[in-house]
Order: structure tokens, then sequence, then C-alpha cells
């Protein structure tokens, strides 16, 4: 059962690579880890500066990324005055570890945000908030005389979400966020604040207009190779299943697990000729498509968080909102979708199309969540592991 209660919090504290020492424990009413906005709040009150979280050190307890006893490492961005708790904590190097998880790739990233802010002419007027960080992303909002402005950092294995905005952007504007600025590696980025809130539960129809504009966007976009984009196409998922069963993923299988999963990888080629013959196009896919990235404000719905974007098949994002919804709402996105996708192209069958590329959706995000896996520090495997074979049992239960 998942922990819906807050998390007890410890944290690291350093300063310009000084170690200072331990502050907590101490509780936070929000359960998910990566929500490190009350952390950081409570650390400045404890502190007397501002100090921002860096990462995850270490989880006791708690499952599904919440809950437990959590310990972060921050960064203090002043020098505190006061003496702190002495920790035996180790605070290991790692590879692997996010720019924006060391305290010079944070103080960077907040250097940047200044000058592009400066440069655009919106200077900040208030001190950076911190939201959240992990390993897929950090998020920071930034006060302005003209409303609030979003950095985001994401990581090497992500999309550049300024360049996939910008080819949406081309097609339908209203559909994505305004980028304000984006530095040259395609790692940071600055957005201009969406009113409204993101539509978890929301019940008014407004937010469905997401899911018709998306598709006639994907297919405007439809037949181009943008460069830079990853190709996650069903053709490229076979040789994706075939890394993936010969990896670690499978260690966590039982036998008929396995043997159901290979019978499946077997079966791929087949199934992938049979979803192209649905007659929808290969296309720039969102990745993560889903409620809690549709922002509304009862009138206009904006799609955010495009770093998982890649070329691939649009029924992967019409399937995605299915395991965030309720039957009923789901089913009206189902027909929304569909009767959207049969508008553009009359002669296709998005219907039979979405029932095909369910279990391929499945194995597509093992895929996906490995590579999390294999490209993020050790620490924060923990936001991760199982999810692979999970997406395989996902996988093989939608394919009977």
């Amino acid at each position: 059962m998942v922990q819906t209660a807050g998390r007890t919090v410890t944290v690291l504290v350093t300063w310009q690579g000084e170690r200072l020492g331990a502050v907590g424990p101490f509780e936070v009413a929000t359960p998910r880890w990566h929500d490190v906005g009350p952390v950081a709040e409570q650390l400045e009150a404890e502190l007397g500066v501002p100090a921002l979280v860096l990462r995850l050190v270490s989880v006791e307890g708690g499952e599904d990324g919440r809950g437990g006893h959590v310990t972060y490492h921050a960064e203090a961005l002043r020098r505190p005055v006061i003496a702190l708790e002495a920790s035996d904590a180790t605070l290991s190097p790692d590879a692997l570890r996010s720019d924006w998880a060391t305290p010079e790739g944070l103080r960077s990233a907040l250097s940047w945000a200044d000058d592009a802010l400066r440069a655009a002419g919106r200077p900040a007027v208030g001190p950076v908030e911190q939201v959240k960080t992990w390993n897929l992303s950090g998020l920071y909002r930034i006060p302005t005389g003209g409303g609030p402005v979003w950095l985001k950092t994401t990581p090497r294995f992500g999309a550049c979400e300024a360049q996939v905005i910008e080819l949406f952007g081309s097609v339908d504007a209203t559909l994505v966020p305004t980028v304000l600025a984006a530095d040259t590696a395609g790692r940071r980025v600055l957005l201009d604040h969406v009113p409204g809130q993101d539509c978890w539960g929301v019940p008014e129809d407004s937010m469905l207009s997401a899911v018709g504009r998306l598709v006639a966007a994907q297919a405007a976009l439809a037949g181009q190779s943008p460069a830079g984009l990853p190709d996650r196409t069903p053709q490229a998922l076979i040789g994706g299943v075939r890394a993936l069963l010969a990896g670690e993923a499978v260690q966590e299988l039982s036998a008929d697990e396995l043997a159901r999963v290979r019978r499946l990888a077997e079966e791929l080629p087949g199934m992938v000729k049979e979803l192209a013959a649905c007659g929808l196009p290969e296309t720039v896919v969102h990745g993560d498509f889903h409620p809690g990235n549709w922002r509304s404000d009862g009138r206009d719905t904006v799609v955010v968080d495009f770093s998982d974007s890649y070329l691939g098949h649009p029924a992967f994002d019409g399937l995605r909102p299915r395991a965030f919804l309720s039957a009923d709402r789901w089913e009206q996105v189902r027909e929304v979708w569909t009767q959207a996708w049969s508008a553009q192209l009359p002669g296709a069958d998005p219907g039979r199309a979405l029932e095909i590329a369910e279990p391929l959706m499945h194995l597509a995000y093992a895929v996906r969540y490995q590579e999390f896996l294999d490209n993020i520090e050790a620490s924060e495997r923990i936001y991760h592991e199982g999810d692979p074979a999970s997406e395989l049992r996902a996988a093989i239960a939608s394919a009977v």
C-alpha cells in the first residue's frame, strides 16, 4: 500500500564545497521525495540563509517515491552563521550525477537564468523558489515584474524541451508554454508561467481540448524527422526490447513471466506491421501525455513537460492518460482521441491502433525506464527500480 502521510527529513548541508553538518530530522507534510519545496523552506528557516536541495542521498522506509525517512544533500547559497550538528553520513561523488544536483551545477543554472532574464527584459524581483528536484529534472520558480517564470533543468538522456516546444508551437502556438530562453546544450529552459492548474481530477471538459489539439498538431508534424529527437518508433522498439531482455530487468520476473515476455518479443515484428496498417503516421510524440501535464484555467488548456518527447507512434500518447483516469473519464478521452484522428485521416483506424499499441506502449516504457536506471546515479535509482519489470508485466497482461 502506498504511504500517504508525509516524510521525515534530514538534510546534509554544504557551502561552496565545504561540509557544514546536518539539519533535522524534521517533519514535512507532503510525502513525495522529489517535492523539495517544503524542505527548502524549512531549511532556510533553520539556517537563516537560503538553501536549495541538490539530491536524494538515502531513504529508510517509504515506497513508490513517498514517505519514510529521507536524507537529502543541500547547498546553502550563503554561509550560515549558526553551527550545525555533526554528521558521519557519506557524500560520495558519482559520475552519473545530474549537473543541477551538484553545488557548481546548481549555481551555474541560477546564474544563467538570472542573466537570461535580464537579457529578456524580465529581471528577477525576488529570490528563486525551489519546487522539485530529482534525476529527471530540477524545477524552480522565479518571480519577475511580469509574473512568475520557471527554470527547468533536464538530463542528458532527455529531449531538448525548447526544440520540441518550438516544433509543436509552429503548428499551434496556444498548445505549448512560451519559451523565454534556452541554453545552447538544450538542458536549461526558462518558461513563462501558464495560468490555471494541473488537470488531476479536474471535472471541466475544457481539459479535453488538449487531446484533440495534440492530435491536430501531431498530424501536422507527421513525416518530419527533427534532428536530435530520439527515434522510438515501433520498428526501433524491436531492438530496444531485445536489449532489455538481455539485461537486469528480467531478473525480477518469474520463469513464467519471462517466457511470456519472450514470446511477446517474438511476436513484436508482426504487431508493428499490424499497427502500421491502422494508417496513423509516425510523428513527434509527447512521451508523458497525462492530465498532470495538462494545465487549464477553465477556458484554455496548455500541454507542458516535453522532456520525454521522441519520434514515434501517436497511439502511445493516446493510451498514456488511461492509467491516470477513472474508467468513465478514460472513455471520454479515448473517444475524443479516436474521433480527432478519424477527422484528420478518414481512412485510418485509430480505435484498432489503441488496441494493438497497448502492449507495445508498455514495452516502450520498460525500455525507457531502464534507460533512466542506466543513466542516473546510484542513490536515485530508488525512484525507478522495479519499473521496467512492472511495465513488462503490464505488456504481457495487455497482450492477452
